[in-house]
């Protein structure tokens, strides 16, 4: 096979070390999720990924967070820990439990963190949360953890969370981003520059021509960029080509885009 350089598309998949882990949440439900790493090497970095509302299509193959899990740990040496919350079911299986309005998922928050904290061999560093619409709200409600070192918001509606939790993460400091679609269907870049104010550590970033679900490459590779601006800096520029011998392609992604 070619060792010549190829283009990473929307179907590729770049070396990594992948494997299928199972989170215990405090309520004594079984979560399913894969973790994947760079092949030869320990991350320098770890993003614990928190997919959009499960009523509408969110889990954990939401297409931004699959195909970081399946480029990020070649590109920028991160490990990606993604997993459905309670109730949601992808390929990988189904998480036990029920849907819980965003309440009990503070549960499933706190497992995912856990497990990346005490993980072994090897040890999964620098720890930031990466939530999606719903998944912002469960990071800004039960993300402020100390063992995480900030958090990425993609597509932040503000709809579960208050303004009582952005001000403990004023008060904490953390930097936290929120890459906001310049044509979002719930909180657009002016308004989100206005209620994240009051959260001086807090970045907001327009994006140009984006949408809510981040749906095309260039918008793929817009949001992986600054999420590896933000935790390995040193990666950048992310390669767009990779030798066509170590690409692999997923035959019919999943349509469900979270």
């Amino acid at each position: 096979m070619s060792r010549d350089p190829d283009e990473i598309r929307a179907s590729s998949i770049l070396p990594a070390r992948r494997s299928d882990v199972v989170l215990h949440t405090a309520d004594d439900l079984r979560l399913v999720g894969e973790l994947a790493l760079p092949v030869d090497r320990d991350p320098v970095a770890t993003l614990v990924t928190l997919h959009p509302l499960p009523t509408h299509g969110g889990f954990m193959d939401s297409h931004v967070f699959k195909k970081g899990a399946y480029r990020l740990p070649a590109l920028a040496d991160l490990a990606v820990l993604r997993f459905n919350l309670r109730g949601v079911t992808s390929p990988r299986g189904t998480s036990e439990g029920t849907f819980g309005q965003g309440e009990s998922e503070r549960y499933d928050v706190a497992a995912a963190i856990e497990y990346a904290e005490f993980h072994e061999a090897p040890e999964l560093p620098n720890r930031w949360l990466v939530g999606w619409s719903f998944g912002t709200d469960l990071t800004l409600m039960y993300g402020l953890d100390p063992s995480v070192e900030g958090a990425v918001l993609l597509s932040p509606p503000l709809r579960y969370s208050t303004p009582e939790h952005l001000a403990a993460w004023a008060h904490s400091g953390k930097p936290l981003v929120a890459l906001v679609p310049e044509l979002d269907d719930y909180l657009r870049p002016e308004e989100a520059r206005e209620r994240f104010a009051v959260v001086p550590n807090a970045e907001v970033v327009g994006v140009d021509g984006a949408k809510h679900l981040w749906v095309g490459e260039p918008y793929v590779r817009r949001v992986h960029e600054e999420i590896v601006r933000r935790v390995n800096p040193a990666a950048l520029p992310l390669p767009t080509t990779w030798p066509a011998a170590e690409q692999h392609h997923e035959a019919s992604p999943a349509t469900r885009l979270g």
